[in-house]
């Protein structure tokens, strides 16, 4: 090929200025704002990688609890036709779709509730702040009610953080007949106890504003509250509200102004945890998590623990199906059945009694 045919500069236009600006950028090319063809296949850009997923890629409907004689509504996710329904309730700040990823899975072999508790998600209370424990039991025990009415199938509550305390609170009262096991995920009185000195510190070095969602999202994942890309999708955009005042997203629940019921969530939650009398398992993050009521109880085999390693504090995000396989496996070995307990050979399967 003759060099002829190469296209190159006319470099007798160029001013002495120009052809040192030209060996430079030779030199020390300047990145473009839009980059031509890569030299290797592109990775997803940050606004695809974070953008939001809908709910009915994991859930089946949605539907709006109204509860008699009250304005309250709450929301729910539902997904399943069979088996005992594995009830969800959520920690604080998240909402029922922190469950969405593995409901997907779980849904295989039983149905999934996944409730938006008080001041949470899409639900709408006349007292958004009343994050008491005892409201909160309430509201289940309300939502059970009106859903399933006098006769409830087989209950297998599932409760995160927060979430957790109101799953064992739920459990200790024996008010349900139905309730056929408690799944208690990575929350422990005494560490819970200790860390509360800390919260309002922690709740108040969050990002507070955020211009888009795919931000948020982007900002959870990179911050490290979550560490599945996927599930964060699904799950902040529920967590967050439009303030039209201040031109972006502001997040839903104002924890830190919930200081006063926090204690109430933890406080003597190991010995009531010990005390519920049906098939137990507590899911943590870390051994370090465990205090001495625990300890003993885990060493006496009154409930079976679990260690789900390289996961953050919300193990349902963050490994999903190892999470769903865990629920299965739990409600397999305990034979919880659509209606109760499965006694081997009664062909009628049998409630545990309270």
């Amino acid at each position: 090929m003759e060099s002829s045919n190469l296209t190159s500069l006319p470099e007798e236009t160029l001013d002495v200025e120009d052809e040192q600006q030209q060996q430079e950028n030779l030199k020390n090319p300047p990145v473009p704002a839009f980059s031509s063809v890569p030299t290797r296949p592109p990775t997803k850009s940050s606004l695809k990688k974070y953008v939001p997923l809908e709910w009915t890629e994991f859930f089946d409907k949605e539907e709006d609890v109204c509860i008699p004689d009250s304005d309250d509504v709450f929301h729910v996710y539902m997904a399943g036709t069979e088996g005992p329904v594995v009830f969800c309730l959520h920690g604080g700040g998240y909402s029922g779709l922190s469950f969405a990823l593995s409901s997907s899975k779980i849904k295989e072999k039983a149905r999934v509730v996944a409730m938006d508790l008080r001041g949470h998600g899409k639900t709408s209370t006349e007292n958004e702040l009343d994050l008491s424990v005892e409201t909160l039991c309430n509201d289940v025990f309300a939502v059970l009610k009106a859903m399933y009415g006098d006769s409830p199938p087989a209950i297998v509550l599932v409760g995160h953080s927060m979430g957790g305390s109101v799953a064992v609170h739920v459990a200790a009262k024996k008010a349900l007949p139905s309730l056929a096991g408690l799944v208690v995920v990575d929350v422990v009185e005494g560490t819970a106890m200790a860390s509360l000195a800390h919260m309002q510190k922690l709740l108040s070095s969050r990002m507070q504003h955020f211009s888009s969602m795919e931000k948020a999202i982007e900002w959870s994942v990179r911050g490290g509250s979550l560490r599945n890309i996927d599930s964060a999708r699904v799950s902040v955009p529920t967590t967050l509200k439009y303030d039209d005042s201040k031109k972006c997203y502001v997040y839903r629940t104002r924890l830190e102004e919930t200081e006063q019921y926090w204690r109430g969530w933890y406080e003597g939650l190991s010995d009531k945890f010990l005390s519920c009398p049906i098939p137990k398992l507590l899911l943590l993050a870390g051994t370090d998590r465990l205090d001495r009521s625990l300890t003993i109880g885990q060493m006496q085999g009154k409930f079976q623990m679990v260690v789900v390693r390289h996961t953050g504090h919300a193990i349902q995000e963050d490994v999903p199906d190892e999470f769903a396989t865990l629920i299965i496996n739990f409600i397999s070995r305990n034979r919880i059945g659509p209606h109760g307990i499965v006694i081997p050979g009664l062909r009628r399967p049998v409630q545990p009694q309270q």
